[in-house]
């Protein structure tokens, strides 16, 4: 099973004899078994004929719509529902308990993985302000466990996490080795220097991967815990990428950038509102990077073997639905450095 990235400007995915047929621009058409597609990505100027849009409802592929740079659209999936789980997750929605409870755990997981990357990147280069940087995110954990139930706790647990990402990022950018890059903080919407366009485009990677994946499993990805607002906005889907986060975009990133897979080069001049974007070429390398680490092997409770990191957020989300149906506590994944 393989997830197609649809890229190139102007290129066509159609159904012909039972299969589906990819037309790009000034080359041959390449033939794809249905049964081997397991999600379609399109990016900007791609069109899909009504018959391949059907094929992929009919045989559950979701396929996912961005701009031609990456920013979500939207997502087509078929009718798949685990009602008893959307019902627990209504009734859930009003438990104030349980939604600190997730909350807690989601924050502390994505704590726990954003230190053990800086302790692993760092565990030559012994770098002052890195291992300040963990001694201070020790501190935050410290207090996130000792928060106690209250109207404002949520709250004071989106200021943790706030503070963490500030002892973070910085921390981060210290452990880039290659000249050029830099990274002082997470800047988003838009995305103005290399190092965030790469996380922003690698986290909405990672988001589509989990949007499909709660389809998958028949849960309402509108009701989330950390992530509450009025808006009409995936909030669990953001809950549940939080603790993949560094484990599979940063990680992904401090690779690029450290082995020099990717240089200035490959970036596209700033945007009248200071964007900065990869180019086609380089974006595409950077999609197979990135299928390259989410098949990544990594051992996870639940299973016997290691499994994909793909297979393994589909195991989290297991464990959040027995959460919600059997009042089972729900438990991170954590990294092992």
């Amino acid at each position: 099973m393989s997830l197609l990235y649809l890229t190139q400007q102007g290129t066509k995915l159609q159904k012909e004899q039972g299969r589906l047929v990819l037309s790009l621009p000034d080359s041959a058409e390449i033939d794809l078994p249905v049964e081997e597609v397991e999600q379609v990505m399109v990016f900007g100027n791609v069109q899909l004929t009504t018959p391949a849009l059907s094929t992929c409802l009919n045989h559950q592929i979701p396929v996912v719509f961005l701009s031609q740079t990456g920013v979500y659209r939207g997502l087509l999936w078929g009718d798949r529902h685990d009602y008893r789980a959307q019902a627990a997750q209504f009734e859930q929605f009003k438990d104030e308990t349980f939604q600190l409870a997730i909350a807690r755990e989601i924050v502390i997981g994505k704590a726990w993985n954003s230190k053990q990357l800086l302790l692993k990147l760092n565990r030559r280069r012994k770098i002052a302000a890195v291992e300040t940087a963990i001694e201070r995110i020790d501190r935050e954990l410290g207090a996130i466990a000792r928060l106690e139930a209250s109207p404002s706790a949520l709250d004071s647990l989106r200021g943790y996490e706030g503070a963490i990402a500030a002892h973070y990022f910085p921390a981060l950018g210290q452990l880039i080795t290659t000249e050029g890059f830099s990274l002082t903080t997470r800047v988003r919407r838009p995305p103005t220097d290399p190092v965030n366009a790469l996380l922003s485009f690698g986290y909405m990677l990672l988001f589509n991967n989990v949007m499909s994946l709660l389809y998958l499993e028949g849960l309402n990805p509108f009701l989330g815990n950390l992530h509450r607002s009025d808006r009409h906005e995936a909030q669990l889907a953001f809950d549940l990428v939080e603790e993949w986060r560094s484990p599979v975009v940063d990680t992904l990133v401090i690779q690029l950038i450290n082995q020099q897979v990717l240089k200035l080069s490959d970036f596209l001049p700033p945007k009248p509102d200071g964007a900065v974007y990869l180019n086609d070429q380089a974006r595409r390398r950077y999609l197979q990077a990135f299928e390259d680490r989410i098949m990544t092997l990594v051992k996870h409770p639940d299973a016997r073997e290691s499994v994909p990191y793909r297979r393994a957020i589909q195991l989290q989300m297991r464990r959040y639905k027995r959460s919600l149906q059997d009042n089972t506590p729900y438990e991170a994944f954590r990294r092992v450095t």
